[in-house]
C-alpha cells in the first residue's frame, strides 16, 4: 500500500512544465508515495476548498509545484502607498491554490515539500514563510549531480512522511 501525499499543482501545464510534474511523480513512485491532488486523483462532491481539506487530511505529506500560470509584463506593485513601485519586466505568478493548499497542509502539520519555477516569488515561495527550504523546479535536463541533489531532496522528506504516517495516533 502506498502512502498518499497531496500533491499541489496546476491541471492546465506547458509541455515543459509536465515534464517537471512527471519527474517528481516519478520519485513519489520510486518511495511508494501515492499522489493526491484535486482535480487529477479526486473530484470535488462539496465545495473544492473544503474538497482539499478532506484529501489532506488523509494525507501524510505535501508537495508543492510553483508553476507559472500568469505573467505580466509590466504593473505597480502596492498601488497607492508608500511603497509604491512600477515594474517593467516580466513578473510570474503560480496559481493561487499553491498558497491556499499550502496553508491547509502547514496548518494540518504535514511535511511539505516546495519547488518552485524561476521568478516565482510571494506567499508560499518566500524564503522564511515555513520551515521548508524553497527548491527549484527540476528539470529533464539536470546535470548528474543536481539529479544526485533532487534525490537526497526526496529522500529526506520521504523520510519525514514516513514518520508522520507511522507515528501513533493523536487523540
Amino acid at each position: 500500500m502506498k502512502i498518499p501525499v497531496f500533491v499541489s499543482s496546476p491541471t492546465t501545464l506547458s509541455a515543459l512544465q509536465e515534464d517537471s510534474r512527471k519527474l517528481i511523480l516519478r520519485e513519489l513512485d520510486r518511495y511508494g508515495l501515492e499522489p493526491r491532488a484535486l482535480g487529477r486523483s479526486d473530484y470535488p462532491t462539496e465545495l473544492p476548498l473544503r474538497e482539499v481539506l478532506t484529501i489532506a487530511r488523509h494525507c501524510a505529506g505535501g508537495v508543492i509545484l510553483g508553476f507559472t500560470q500568469f505573467r505580466s509584463d509590466s504593473g505597480v506593485i502596492k498601488p497607492g502607498t508608500a511603497e509604491e513601485k512600477a515594474i517593467g519586466t516580466p513578473s510570474f505568478f503560480p496559481t493561487p491554490w499553491n498558497h491556499l493548499e499550502s496553508g491547509i497542509l502547514f496548518s494540518l502539520g504535514l511535511p511539505l515539500l516546495v519547488f518552485k519555477e524561476s521568478g516565482i516569488g510571494g506567499g508560499v515561495f518566500d524564503n522564511g514563510v515555513t520551515d521548508v527550504f524553497i527548491h527549484p523546479m527540476p528539470a529533464t535536463s539536470m546535470t548528474a549531480s543536481a539529479k544526485k541533489g533532487f534525490s537526497g531532496v526526496f529522500l529526506k522528506w520521504q523520510s519525514d512522511v514516513r514518520q508522520y504516517y507511522y507515528r501513533e495516533p493523536h487523540e
